[in-house]
């Protein structure tokens, strides 16, 4: 039986936002499941339990955690996204750096043309690249 390896995204109240905002960046992307709390608890009602969906046809998982915890994303663990073009490369910049944090800026840094680093408004960090 085959494993199913996937990034979880653990988010604290706001994952359903996050997942159709990167859903919505992405060809062949799709929201594929999405359980949500009840009344009966532990989580805030209608918050997520469990959703998967797909970005550029990759799995990924995310919750909204019910406990808060004294962490969050890190950047030791990014997204990593190979753009086509440059319309695509300077698009998912200014989408995704909105409300974020720019960790190293749009460049050529020597080992592509264009590169830049972020974390967005989740927290959840990305690196752009265009070969």
């Amino acid at each position: 039986m085959p494993h199913h390896v996937a990034p979880q995204l653990m988010f604290e109240g706001n994952a359903e936002q996050a997942m159709r905002f990167y859903v919505s960046l992405f060809d062949d992307s799709d929201i594929v499941r999405l359980d949500r709390y009840g009344p009966e608890g532990p989580g805030r009602e209608g918050s997520i339990m469990q959703a998967e969906f797909t970005l550029a046809g990759r799995r990924y998982t995310c919750i909204d955690s019910h406990i808060a915890h004294p962490f969050s994303f890190t950047p030791s663990i990014s997204l990593f996204v190979e753009c086509e073009s440059r319309e695509e490369f300077e698009r998912l910049l200014e989408q995704l750096s909105e409300q974020g944090e720019t960790l190293m800026p749009s460049d050529d840094y020597g080992f592509s043309t264009r590169f830049a680093w972020i974390n967005d408004r989740f927290g959840v960090s990305w690196q752009l690249n265009l070969a």
